[in-house]
């Protein structure tokens, strides 16, 4: 009888486990939704810095997007969009933060080699991408030639491209989960100015 009730008990603690890790995953593919409060979060930038989000509720809208890797062909195309559209999404009152798995070292050469004006904060343990929901997988290394030289880049895990757009209050007002990089810029202007936010 003893053996029977351990079995049974056993056989609900795994059905609860499988049952918490899908509900995890499920979490982990939706995310945050449009009219949740955006998570407080904080990360070294690629200046060294700590950049911390609580510095921004209140004073602007936030633009958060989450890229998959520096310096690769997709995520050069998107930062350069938002550094090209900096002034006009300044006048809206946006301001912009790319957020990715590469070390501080790899967002240097990204920002230098490319004269990108925001902040890129490294997310080497996807942290922040968990707390938005952004699906994380493994990560890798790179090589690029900048100046002449062969330089390596190292992200510790990638991200999915997503992108958001946080109100003045921290409320997520934008989502969009499939993102076309080379647009991401002009797509989030137009949201800015469709729902008034500025």
């Amino acid at each position: 009888m003893m053996d029977a009730a351990k079995l049974t008990i056993t056989l609900l603690l795994v059905s609860c486990l499988v049952l918490l890790t899908i509900d995890k995953s499920m979490a982990q593919e939706s995310g945050l939704e449009v009219g949740d409060k955006m998570p407080g979060f904080e990360a070294y930038s690629d200046e060294g810095d700590l950049w911390n989000s609580d510095d921004y509720v209140g004073e602007s809208l936030l633009v958060v997007y989450f890229y998959p890797a520096a310096m690769t062909g997709g995520c050069t195309a998107q930062a350069c969009s938002f550094r090209d559209n900096r002034t006009k999404l300044t006048e809206l009152g946006a301001e912009v933060v790319g957020i990715s798995g590469d070390t501080i070292e790899s967002l240097q050469v990204f920002k230098r080699a490319n004269n990108l004006n925001f902040s890129l904060l490294s997310d080497t343990e996807g942290e922040i991408a968990e707390k938005f929901g952004v699906p994380v997988r493994s990560g890798g290394t790179i090589v690029r030639e900048v100046d002449g030289e062969e330089v390596e880049l190292t992200r510790t895990v990638t991200t999915a491209r997503w992108t958001f757009i946080v109100d003045k209050e921290g409320i997520i007002v934008y989502k969009d989960t499939e993102v076309d990089a080379e647009g991401d810029s002009e797509a989030v202007i137009s949201a800015i100015e469709s729902l008034a936010l500025n």
